[in-house]
Parts: structure tokens; C-alpha cells; sequence
């Protein structure tokens, strides 16, 4: 298998795993201490289509870890810092100026406490589990890919 199709698969594997575990688990944890009010793991319907929202987000952080995958190799920092930084800086820039104005709600989600400094943390504890997962993977496979 070619090493790009390798850092797509693993990327996107990575990025789910990393969701279930580090994001969702990070947001229990959190809820957990009382700092939020979170629902982790849920199987609400989303829009449009009714798929539990628990799948479709693995299925958007499997893709965000593709993009990591490819993306954070080139950033010219150590992996697991690269991971950490592209994880609480571009997806949160995604959900608060596009994602969030595209279900209606306001930018950033109105910038309000905690999730202001809650999202970039919790996204970066996703990107260290991603490249926790990615590690992993590589040995897993006996094969080193790019990320």
C-alpha cells in the first residue's frame, strides 16, 4: 500500500479513535468536575439526515485527522506538538466562524466562558490522541507514514 493512502487510512482511524477516547472522554471528565454541562457520546439525531450525532462526529474528526495527517508532517514541529497546535487551532476556527453561523448559532458561539478556552483545550487534547493513535498505528503496522 503507497504511503499516502497509509497516512489517509491511519489518519482517519486516528482521528475517530482519538474523538471517542480523548474528545468525548475529555468532555465527560470535564462535566464530570462540574466546568460544563456537556452531552458526550449521544445519539441525538443531526440534521439533515438523522444520523446519531456521536457518528457523525466520528465521521468529521476521521476527515480532520486526514487533514492532520497530511498537514501536520509539514508544519516543520516535533509530531506531538504539530498534532496539539492543529488541533486546537483549526478545527475551532471551522466550528466557530463556519459551522456554528451554519446551524444559525452566533460566531464563536458567542465567545462566552468557558468554551472560549474549553474548545481550543479540548481540541488539542484530541490532537494528542491522535497522534497517540497514529503511533500506535505505526507500530502496529511495522511501517512509519507521515505523520
Amino acid at each position: 500500500m503507497p504511503n499516502t493512502t497509509r497516512t489517509v487510512i491511519f489518519g482517519f482511524i486516528a482521528g475517530a479513535v482519538a474523538f471517542l477516547i480523548f474528545h468525548q472522554g475529555g468532555l465527560w471528565a470535564l462535566t464530570q468536575a462540574g466546568v460544563l454541562n456537556a452531552s458526550t457520546w449521544s445519539m441525538a439525531p443531526t440534521k439533515p439526515f438523522g444520523v446519531p450525532a456521536v457518528l457523525s462526529l466520528i465521521f468529521w474528526t476521521g476527515l480532520w485527522g486526514v487533514v492532520g495527517a497530511l498537514l501536520v508532517p509539514r508544519l516543520g514541529l516535533p509530531a506531538v506538538i504539530g498534532w496539539i497546535l492543529f488541533a486546537a487551532i483549526a478545527p475551532t476556527l471551522v466550528a466557530w466562524f463556519i459551522v456554528l453561523p451554519l446551524k444559525g448559532a452566533p460566531v464563536g458561539g458567542g465567545f462566552g466562558m468557558p468554551g472560549v478556552v474549553v474548545v481550543p483545550l479540548i481540541h488539542g487534547f484530541w490532537g494528542l490522541g491522535v497522534w497517540l493513535v497514529m503511533q500506535l498505528l505505526q507500530q502496529m503496522s511495522g511501517r512509519r507514514v507521515t505523520a
